[in-house]
């Protein structure tokens, strides 16, 4: 019993070693900017700031951070523009948003709280778990018996 517990314990200290710092709070800025641009055609520090429920002034210094980092273009007080390395970036994180949702609606769950699950996990899972889980929907597509007897 204490050796698996142990084992847990490592399992556990490997992932949170293995999760790159705060690069989850990265795409998230990146993810309500790319989406705030789609919607309004622009996205500024307040519009920011309320969707990722942050101050203004962390939303600034984030996006300091992103712009040395080359995900995007920011100078105070004037636009913020994606570069081509942060487009990437959300895009990625909209596609693993879609893939998690429509597995989650596929086992039954409401969109509200597949939705929710999504966003609490999206960031967290690696690059294969994402395309061995777009393999295994087209999979059930492609096989509508065997999700008709699971649900």
């Amino acid at each position: 019993m204490k050796e698996k517990r142990s084992e847990r314990l490592e399992s556990i200290k490997e992932a949170h070693k293995s999760t790159k710092g705060d690069y989850s709070r990265v795409e998230d800025y990146l993810e309500v900017i790319s989406e705030l641009v789609e919607l309004k055609g622009h996205a500024n520090t307040i519009d920011i700031s309320r969707y990722l429920n942050v101050s203004a002034p962390s939303v600034t210094k984030m996006l300091q951070r992103l712009d040395e980092n080359g995900y995007l273009e920011y100078e105070k007080y004037k636009g913020i523009n994606l570069t081509a390395k942060g487009s990437a970036v959300a895009f990625a994180i909209r596609q693993k948003h879609g893939i998690l949702l429509e597995f989650f609606k596929m086992l039954g769950i409401s969109h509200e709280i597949a939705n929710q699950d999504t966003e609490g996990i999206e960031h967290h899972l690696n690059p294969q778990t994402i395309k061995q889980l777009r393999k295994f929907i087209v999979f059930l597509k492609e096989n509508p018996k065997i999700l008709e007897n699971f649900q």
